[in-house]
């Protein structure tokens, strides 16, 4: 049989090229997509640059980081957290204030309403030498200026409440955005954990070639070996750091030659578990992680 082309239309068949040709210009499903390889990180780039290390460190949870990248990185996390911290006093002093300018206006409230409840107790001594059409005329007088300045003080309390919706202060749903009490951890970019500086590893690679500089190394795609047997480490070779001495070696290597006898071969120093530290691969911001490659975007399904 001769072979058609993907582009061929006369056939009775919805072929799985036409399909999904037509459902990525329809909008409509989920794609899929295989990364290639100038979408994965290198696993001795850093992970904030995404650029080779100079000075590799790495965390306890297997993350590389440039020292003076993830140096920057902390120090910068701590101003800001200093600066969200003098703000949160700012606003809890700020409310202290509030609290005690009600507490006292409360009290002032509770006087005055106390002053206005004991004057109205005393009774003014009755006078036998006014007749009593003059009390009369003396109380439509009282009354009627009473009456005028409760009017006046309730127009006055009236336009004191109404909002003013020019001010945005003012406005009725003009309220202050109260802050929370920031964290004093500072977390690591790619696993979310607390990390400190004195708990970053110093990572010492095995050039392929020790007489090649640093630049040659970027140049050449593989750059380095295992410490112990010499194999050549990359994005697909899985990798560990020793703590004592921070030598990069295979996982393989770990398995079958460290764990025997959990001896650092380079330093000679007892090994426990924890001091073992799987290296993580791959992982960029626009990318995969790990082993993952494939890159998934949800979109919505056609209702039949």
């Amino acid at each position: 049989m001769t072979r058609h082309g993907k582009n061929c239309t006369a056939g009775a068949v919805y072929t799985y090229h036409e399909k999904k040709k037509d459902t990525a210009a329809s909008g409509y499903g989920t794609q899929s997509i295989r990364l290639g390889k100038d979408a994965i990180k290198d696993f001795d780039c850093c992970c904030l640059s995404l650029q080779p290390c100079q000075t590799p460190v790495v965390t306890p949870d297997g993350f590389l980081y440039e020292k003076q990248a993830i140096l920057e990185y902390i120090l910068h996390q701590k101003t800001d957290i200093a600066r969200k911290m003098k703000a949160y006093e700012k606003q809890k002093q700020a409310q202290k204030n509030d609290s005690q300018l009600e507490s006292k206006s409360a009290e002032r409230e509770k006087v005055e309403k106390f002053k206005t409840r004991e004057n109205s107790i005393v009774s003014k001594p009755i006078n036998p030498f006014i007749s009593g059409q003059s009390k009369v005329g003396e109380k439509i007088r009282t009354g009627g200026s009473s009456s005028a300045s409760s009017s006046t003080d309730s127009v006055a309390s009236s336009s004191q409440s109404l909002p003013s919706f020019w001010v945005p202060s003012l406005t009725p749903e003009a309220k202050p955005n109260l802050l929370k009490k920031p964290s004093k951890t500072v977390l690591c970019p790619m696993s979310g954990r607390p990390i400190k500086m004195n708990e970053l590893i110093t990572v010492r690679f095995t050039p392929v070639d020790p007489s090649l500089d640093r630049v040659a190394l970027i140049n050449r795609q593989d750059r380095y070996i295992c410490a112990v047997t010499k194999d050549v480490l990359g994005n697909s070779v899985p990798c560990a750091v020793l703590r004592p001495s921070g030598c990069v070696v295979t996982q393989e290597c770990v398995e079958r030659l460290i764990k025997l006898d959990m001896t650092d071969p380079v330093s000679g120093d007892k090994l426990s578990d924890n001091d073992i530290i799987p290296l993580q691969r791959g992982g960029t911001g626009f990318a995969g992680a790990g082993v993952e490659l494939k890159a998934k975007e949800a979109r919505p399904v056609m209702q039949v």
